[in-house]
């Protein structure tokens, strides 16, 4: 059998890191935070703390890494904490949720974005089955499913290629993202009281005690969706050069990078445009846009409507190539379609995992909005993340003895922390968001009976 050849190096991964991340999510969900927050403030202090979250989510799955860098990522290294079961039911909600509905997400907003630029016409209703709309905004829809088989076939080609594609597009991103700082820092058009400003709407959000941790936690959906993809690089191990240095490496640098340009974007947001105006904004506009219509009228709109569509295309590119490889290794491992273990004896790719992805994203980009998609996969996702985190506690304890290129920093608290995170979101996403959570669950728990089937032998 093929197997996948060592060829990233750390600079390389470490862009993946960012491009993966670096998505939608920073321009698109200032609005549904500032009508759940109502300040500021309070909108700048989620992406802050999401991000410290975050942070210590990569610096935790960085030790993991670094003992078992393998294609696969979570998925290799559950079965070596836990069994293989909980392996198999990761990998499944991954392919079912996680990073499909990533993928889909993604490239909704892509598309979303592109008719901004090119006008589409509108063709599509909203009658629904089980809150599912699959003709609403049809257009969007197809041009988010050609990306998808576009990217596919682009990675289906070769991994160098795609993550050369990345790299180009990642500087191409951060050279602009700097410039929009610039413009926006250095504009008469902006004012400090925006910033420090609460809503003055009638009946604003009344937060205190109890009521607003539950509203930072439930805001937190949004700014998670920002910072989603940060465990994306450790899909490739195997592809990585000298991985048990390198992923780690990419890890916590590509984390930090996109923590410091999304907390410094969301105060250029708020510093040029009121709270209330975010609060007021419809879904079917962009806050990002927004504020370069203020900023440098229509041209300004035009330059960040483009932008958007650059880091959608990056991520949506960056997330097919990293979460195929996921189902390469299950397949390898017997656990999924059995042809999805194929690797192309020309181009060294999972082609039919990568096939297989693009089937099921597309089905999801047609069964609901994107903010359905994201909220979902997002609470989806935190379940696993505070697995790794356990289970970097799990194999201090049980085995010391393994080789450890990296150890968390502030061992056992981050990990800990991190833990209890992932437990409270999980709740009070139930509590308060319960039909993307019975979505998740749901699809996730398909994986019950797909594992009795490929292990009835």
């Amino acid at each position: 059998m093929e197997v996948l050849k060592p060829k990233i190096g750390v600079s390389a991964a470490t862009f993946l890191v960012v491009s993966v991340i670096i998505g939608s999510g920073v321009f698109k969900k200032l609005a549904p935070m500032s009508q759940t927050l109502g300040s500021p403030l309070l909108v700048i202090l989620c992406w802050v703390l999401a991000g410290l979250i975050s942070l210590a989510g990569a610096l935790s799955t960085a030790e993991m890494v670094s003992m078992f860098p393998n294609s696969g990522g979570e998925y290799f290294y559950f079965q070596k904490v836990y069994n293989r079961f909980f392996s198999f039911m990761y990998g499944w909600a991954s392919f079912t949720v996680i990073k499909t509905a990533s993928i889909a997400a993604l490239a909704y907003i892509f598309a979303q974005s592109l008719t901004s630029l090119f006008p589409l016409p509108i063709v599509g209703d909203s009658i629904s089955f089980l809150g599912i709309a699959i003709t609403q905004a049809l257009f969007i829809k197809l041009v988010a499913s050609f990306l998808i088989i576009a990217l596919t076939l682009l990675n289906y080609r070769g991994a160098q290629f795609a993550t050369q594609l990345s790299t180009v597009l990642t500087y191409l991103m951060l050279t602009s993202i700097v410039a929009f700082l610039a413009i926006g820092f250095g504009s008469s058009e902006g004012s400090m009281a925006n910033v420090t400003t609460p809503s003055q709407l009638p009946n604003p959000p009344n937060l205190h005690g109890f009521s607003l941790l539950k509203a930072l936690f439930v805001a937190s959906l949004g700014a998670f969706w920002g910072y989603e993809g940060w465990n994306g690089i450790a899909y490739i191990g195997e592809e990585i050069k000298n991985p048990k240095r390198n992923l780690p490496l990419a890890l916590g640098i590509g984390t930090l990078i996109v923590m410091t340009a999304y907390v410094l974007l969301n105060i250029v947001f708020v510093y040029i445009l009121p709270i209330d105006y975010f609060i007021q904004l419809t879904p079917n506009k962009i806050a990002a846009v927004e504020v370069a219509g203020k900023l440098s009228g229509h041209i300004g709109m035009v330059l960040v409507a483009s932008l958007i569509v650059v880091t959608t295309l990056n991520a949506t590119n960056s997330t097919i190539l990293t979460s195929a490889r996921m189902m390469y290794a299950m397949a390898r491992d017997k656990l999924f379609f059995y042809k999805a273990a194929n690797v192309h004896p020309k181009y060294n790719t999972p082609d039919i995992a990568l096939f297989i992805q693009a089937f099921w994203a597309i089905a999801l980009v047609f069964s609901g909005s994107f903010d359905q998609l994201t909220d979902m996969l997002v609470f989806a996702s935190f379940i696993f993340y505070g697995s790794t985190a356990l289970g970097v506690i799990i194999l201090r304890v049980k085995h010391p003895e393994y080789e450890r290129k990296y150890k968390v920093i502030g061992y056992p608290f981050v990990p800990g922390l991190f833990l209890l995170f992932c437990a409270a979101l999980f709740v009070i996403t139930i509590l308060n968001k319960p039909y993307e959570a019975i979505w998740g669950l749901s699809l996730i728990a398909t994986g019950f009976p797909v594992y009795w089937y490929l292990n009835r032998k």
